[in-house]
């Protein structure tokens, strides 16, 4: 026999409401986003709907409720904008404000549904906290509530009915959303714990606690180990110690929280965290020098200045800082200068003489021979 709607509401206000008001429902008018909209573009059925502290109406077309097309995978998340402890979620599904008219037409749709936290919207990167395995048309309520003893930044509500796959009895063969107010409830900040959000976590670097028991359940950047006593390693910092430090002057030197180089980068690069390399053109201590005349500028080897392609024209060695002798020009100084004038006026990158040539000979690089008739008259 199933409750009238007006009596589940009121056991809700009396069990339910007290309940909730010892923590902070942080996903109020937060960005909610859903698969495959109802209809799209329209702001009736929109993900945000779920979100906005409106339950009066549950019905399809009461301006309340999120809603989604009919598919094989249904999926709704909510960014509450950063990490948060979690201590419950409820979901009011939609129920067009019957009872009965949810057990028939809703709960099919809604049955194995799951209830995930993540520090992405990848529900594989997060922490399942509830996957429906039990609920009938008869136990299923349309308020539900679970508690979620996490810590994380998106809550995504996720269903599924994939080809191949035998479910229960009762399952309809596709899922959909139909969320009328997703509710997350929790410390609006972290480091906290308590009923009332109020008692430090005990372990003083500790960033995330159990909402309950106040049992460190992750470290504040550049710490580590049960109490987050340890600092991360040399050579490691921020959260969990996960992040390498870049190429400082001094590994040890990385402080172990923001991964700053406390003493400056090796050569070759630059930044506060010495993980960028000098800019075009640059190299060695600080970015300080100035590349040579390489024949790619990008090839320029960023810790001591080497050309890796080579030379351009009229200039040679490791660091093409060098002008060909006297008497040679061109790439790699291979080339011969001509019959100069002045040999020392052999343009260096492209051989042409620039005060002219000797007597008998003509042309920008003096190797061409006059005629000899020419040179009679």
């Amino acid at each position: 026999m199933y409750l009238p709607i007006d009596m589940v509401s009121l056991f809700l206000l009396i069990v339910v409401f007290p309940i909730s008001q010892a923590y902070v429902n942080v996903a109020l008018h937060k960005h909610a986003h859903q698969q495959y909209p109802y209809i799209h573009g329209d702001v009736r059925f929109d993900a945000s709907k779920a979100v906005d502290g409106r339950k009066s109406d549950l019905s399809w077309d009461g301006g309340q409720c999120a809603v989604s097309d009919w598919r094989q995978t249904a999926t709704w998340w909510i960014d509450l904008t950063s990490i948060h402890s979690i201590h419950h979620i409820t979901i009011y599904f939609r129920t067009d404000n019957y009872d009965s008219w949810f057990r028939t037409y809703v709960a099919g749709r809604v049955f194995g549904f799951s209830v995930y936290v993540s520090n992405t919207t990848d529900r594989s990167h997060g922490t399942l906290c509830f996957k429906d395995e039990n609920f009938t048309r008869n136990t299923i309520p349309f308020v539900f509530t679970t508690n979620c003893f996490l810590h994380g930044q998106y809550v995504i509500y996720y269903n599924e009915r994939l080809p191949g796959v035998v479910y229960p009895d009762g399952y309809d063969g596709d899922v959909w959303i139909a969320l009328c107010e997703v509710e997350v409830y929790g410390c609006p900040v972290t480091g906290f714990y308590g009923s009332d959000c109020s008692i430090p976590c005990p372990d003083v670097n500790c960033q995330y606690c159990h909402i309950e028991t106040g049992t460190c359940q992750g470290c504040k950047p550049g710490y580590k180990g049960h109490h987050c006593k340890l600092a991360c390693n040399i050579g490691y910092f921020g959260v969990d110690c996960n992040e390498k430090c870049g190429r400082c002057l001094e590994l040890y030197q990385c402080n172990h929280i923001t991964g700053t180089c406390l003493t400056g980068c090796e050569a070759g690069y630059q930044g506060s965290m010495c993980k960028t390399r000098c800019d075009k053109g640059s190299y060695g201590h600080e970015c300080k020098e100035t590349c040579g005349h390489c024949r790619d500028l990008n090839q320029c080897f960023n810790v001591n200045g080497s050309c890796l392609t080579g030379c351009d024209a009229g200039f040679n060695g490791e660091l093409c800082e060098t002008r060909c002798d006297n008497g040679a020009y061109g790439f790699d100084c291979k080339e011969k200068c001509g019959n100069c004038r002045k040999i020392d006026q052999c343009f260096h990158t492209n051989g042409t003489c620039l005060t002219g040539c000797d007597g008998g000979y003509q042309g920008d690089l003096c190797k061409t021979q006059m005629n000899l008739d020419l040179k009679t008259k």
